[in-house]
């Protein structure tokens, strides 16, 4: 918690083809507005307000960043560097779908600094990756998976989804298998999460059932267990990662440190401000003023902070420290939230660790109920 180097988000919003399960920020460009959107996003960078500070971790999340020209990353990455003091040892991460990143882009990135790949594999099985509407085949993603080895990565993520239609452990255990013969650094297994007006959620009646409840939590229970047995320890909810290779980018959220996001819609953390970029890619690539693309604008008092504080913190299997509480608000977390600690330590969701206190494998189960007692 003393640590105040910075965390900054770059946002690259194009896709090939949005995926039938995704309401995120994202579209299809062409080259030119590619390379409008990129100017624009190095003006954002150009007229920051945090210039000089050091940064430790730098994440290029989308859409899909792997879709932009390379010399356009490229160029972000330079001015990023030429504006803030990046560390040696920073974490510089790209998302990255396993058909649009070959070995030559890979290694271009490699010698750009970025030593971190998140590849978004979802699934194993060429059924489940035409039900989610995925343009790549497993095929694709041990060509890519390969390629970022040969390109020096030695810290590689796979995304996947569990939760699909028709799903359960046995057939989840097929992708956690092929997936884990590639000996990754860091596995995220997120659900499926229907969202409104999303072509999979118009027409889910034509897919088999998705899991229930109490499938879905053997399916995540199944999971935790066979990560384990391969080596990977849960750090968070949904994340697994090899000793040594947590997303310290991740880890900014959860601890309530300062993170900036560049780029539409991007939301940044700051000095106990929330604000967010808008989602209105003209008026982003047209504003002269960076401070006239925030939108969103908030700064949480006092008690808010508390409960994110709890609410985040509580994600990570180790769970929060009072230790940090203490130094960061100045006031003994049990007399903020001792009433709903004492609640969920008899329920059993909650439980003491040496020097704070942590959920339950049952709190986990019910973790959205258990965290929303603290906001």
């Amino acid at each position: 918690m003393t640590d105040n180097s910075l965390g900054i988000y770059i946002h690259i919003p194009f896709c090939e083809r949005k995926c039938r399960y995704c309401d995120f920020l994202s579209f299809s460009a062409d080259d030119r507005e590619k390379e409008k959107y990129a100017d624009a996003l190095i003006r954002e960078t150009d007229e920051c307000e945090c210039e000089g500070q050091s940064v430790d971790t730098v994440f290029f999340g989308g859409g899909t960043p792997t879709v932009l020209p390379t010399e356009l990353t490229l160029k972000i990455m330079e001015k990023i560097r030429e504006k803030f003091k990046v560390t040696p040892d920073a974490e510089i991460t790209t998302e990255c779908n396993p058909k649009t990143a070959d070995k030559e882009k890979l290694t271009a990135y490699k010698k750009a600094g970025f030593n971190r790949i998140s590849i978004g594999l979802q699934s194993a099985r060429e059924d489940e990756l035409k039900v989610l509407g995925r343009i790549h085949d497993f095929k694709d993603f041990t060509e890519c998976f390969s390629a970022a080895r040969e390109a020096g990565f030695e810290n590689i993520n796979i995304d996947l989804m569990m939760g699909l239609p028709g799903q359960d452990f046995k057939i989840f255990s097929e992708t956690l298998d092929k997936v884990t013969k590639f000996d990754p650094e860091h596995i995220s297994v997120y659900s499926l999460i229907l969202e409104e007006g999303t072509p999979l959620e118009k027409n889910i009646e034509n897919f088999d059932p998705l899991p229930n409840e109490d499938e879905e939590r053997k399916i995540y229970h199944g999971t935790v267990k066979a990560l384990e047995d391969k080596g990977f320890h849960r750090y968070e909810i949904s994340n697994f990662a090899k000793k040594g290779y947590e997303c310290r980018h991740n880890l900014k959220y959860w601890e309530l440190k300062d993170y900036r996001g560049f780029g539409i819609g991007a939301a940044s953390f700051l000095k106990g401000k929330r604000f967010s970029n808008t989602k209105d890619i003209g008026k982003y690539m047209s504003a002269e003023d960076v401070k006239k693309l925030r939108e969103d604008i908030h700064t949480p008092d006092q008690r808010e902070l508390m409960g994110e504080f709890m609410f985040l913190g509580l994600r990570k299997t180790d769970g929060i420290r009072v230790s940090d509480f203490r130094k960061l608000f100045r006031a003994d977390i049990e007399d903020v939230f001792g009433e709903v600690i004492n609640k969920q330590m008899r329920e059993k969701t909650l439980k003491k660790t040496p020097d704070g206190f942590a959920l339950t494998d049952r709190g986990i189960d019910v973790s959205n109920f258990v965290l929303a007692d603290y906001v």
